[in-house]
């Protein structure tokens, strides 16, 4: 029997599918160790696994264990990211990259020296804060069972303080990164990173300050210690270089949204929205009102800001093809009024087609082309409907003058759509005080419920008094009441500036 999980159907061969992209990947994984830690015993290695081989078993049945522990967290938490073979790829990849670094650093370099917060700022980033979580856990644990059973170098101690700095570092990095909004703050996350690495250096590295000689002994463990704790310096500050030097390349190569690219994609150069301004001046101003409602709805019920402003702000790019026919790109005249009500129909409605396809050309975020195919449902164009009934004796179909769908799938989708029209209705509105901007945003949601455009995503009763509130408030701050000026013209005299009533 199909689930739906995150809105998206979820069948038995879903199962087989991640199951199967999962070991492709876990496998991966054991090639890449196995490379790392054999490949310099490649002439010895009967001998060495005849004598080895028992840690080595232990080890692989430890890493297989805890990728099964994976695999089903995410079934059971998030199955949104088993439903596709990039997702898995992209878990995949972070931990690739971490045993990467890791064997690298710790076993040619230093233990201490390992980016051991990349992990979880990846994940972060990436994927989301209670996924992070328990990505840090997982990656701590990998390379903690390497690191004990399959590497001879590595003291006892220094298996275990690694551990505790995974996982402590991966922690404080995670929560740091909340709060950081550009690149330049996440280097600074560097720093906090450090406390708890350092920390755990000079405890644990304090009995090597004594010795057989007291003198002699107290000068080794103390110089032992900052050699110690400068590595862990190294690898705290090395942690949020990598992660903001690699970053990009993930964002890309998997197509994933970020706080930084999203401030990327809604910058006035983005070449989308600057084609926008360009070409269909008024479709852009429009946008950057909504954005501003967007975001104010979001905020209201717990949702991205950042997604609300960028999907705002992309949602009606589809106007692009013909933006000379759309009211707020024309002037005193009107092409529509050469156009049959069915012709006119099509155009406008393409538009939420048209944005589609032209944000997925871009290769620009699916949740982007989403919300520009959502945002006005099903529902029927107005305007152009009641047109074609004076012209009509007969019965029309009203499907041949709606929007072609889908409804919108999120409560993002929803929100876009609210503001979208409630922006309109309120710039339409005479008297714009605060009781007609809450009739007007109460009436295009009231239209929307009644024509069941929210029946698909869920979006609750709560969530839509809340977002009309937020409404209201940023509407008619935007069109607030201006007084008016005096008619007063200013002239230059000798003796300054004169004023006089016209």
């Amino acid at each position: 029997m199909a689930v739906k999980q995150f809105g998206k159907e979820w069948t038995k061969r879903n199962t087989l599918k991640s199951i199967l992209l999962f070991l492709v990947h876990c496998l991966i994984y054991l090639l890449i160790a196995a490379g790392l830690l054999l490949g310099d015993k490649l002439g010895t290695i009967v001998e060495f696994l005849s004598a080895q081989g028992r840690n080595y078993l232990y080890a692989l049945f430890c890493v297989i264990l805890l990728f099964v522990i994976l695999y089903f967290y995410f079934f059971f938490e998030n199955r949104n990211m088993l439903q596709s073979g990039k997702n898995i790829a992209l878990l995949f990849t972070i931990l690739d990259l971490n045993l990467l670094l890791s064997c690298l650093v710790g076993y040619k370099f230093a233990v201490y020296a390992r980016p051991v917060a990349l992990v979880a700022l990846l994940s972060f980033m990436l994927i989301g804060r209670k996924d992070a979580i328990f990505m840090n856990v997982i990656s701590a644990l990998l390379i903690f069972v390497i690191d004990t059973f399959a590497v001879l170098e590595v003291s006892n101690q220094e298996c275990y303080s690694s551990l505790i700095i995974a996982f402590s570092a991966g922690m404080i990095a995670i929560y740091c990164a909340s709060k950081a909004r550009t690149r330049m703050s996440v280097i600074l996350i560097g720093l906090f990173i450090v406390l708890p690495i350092d920390s755990v250096i000079l405890l644990l590295e304090i009995p090597t300050l004594i010795g057989e000689n007291a003198a002699v002994g107290e000068l080794a463990g103390l110089e032992r210690i900052v050699t110690q704790m400068g590595y862990g310096l190294f690898g705290g500050v090395m942690s949020t270089v990598l992660f903001i030097a690699i970053l990009p390349l993930f964002e890309y190569s998997f197509n994933c949204l970020t706080a930084f690219r999203l401030r990327e994609l809604t910058s006035s150069d983005a070449k989308i929205l600057k084609k926008l301004k360009e070409e269909a001046p008024g479709t852009y101003n429009h946008s950057m009102v909504v954005a501003q409602l967007a975001e104010a709805g979001a905020a209201a019920i717990g949702e991205s800001v950042d997604m609300a402003r960028a999907a705002a702000m992309y949602h009606d790019v589809g106007k692009l093809h013909y933006p000379e026919h759309f009211t707020e790109n024309q002037g005193d005249y009107n092409l529509h009024d050469e156009l049959t009500p069915e012709l006119s129909a099509d155009i406008i409605r393409s538009h939420a087609k048209d944005g589609y396809t032209l944000i997925r050309n871009h290769h620009l975020p699916e949740f982007l082309a989403d919300i520009a195919l959502e945002h006005h449902g099903t529902l029927p164009i107005r305007y152009f409907y009641a047109k074609a009934l004076k012209l009509t004796d007969g019965e029309l179909n009203i499907e041949d003058y709606s929007y072609m769908g889908p409804k919108p799938q999120t409560k993002l989708a929803a929100i876009i759509m609210i503001c979208d029209a409630s922006e309109a209705a309120v710039r339409a509105v005479g008297a714009r005080t605060p009781e007609a901007a809450e009739k007007a945003i109460r009436a295009v949601i009231e239209e929307r419920m009644d024509l069941e455009q929210f029946s698909e995503c869920d979006v609750t009763m709560a969530d839509l008094t809340k977002i009309r509130q937020a409404l209201v408030n940023a509407l008619t701050g935007v069109y607030h009441h201006r007084i008016q000026y005096p008619s007063i013209k200013y002239r230059r005299t000798e003796n300054g500036t004169k004023g006089e009533n016209e």
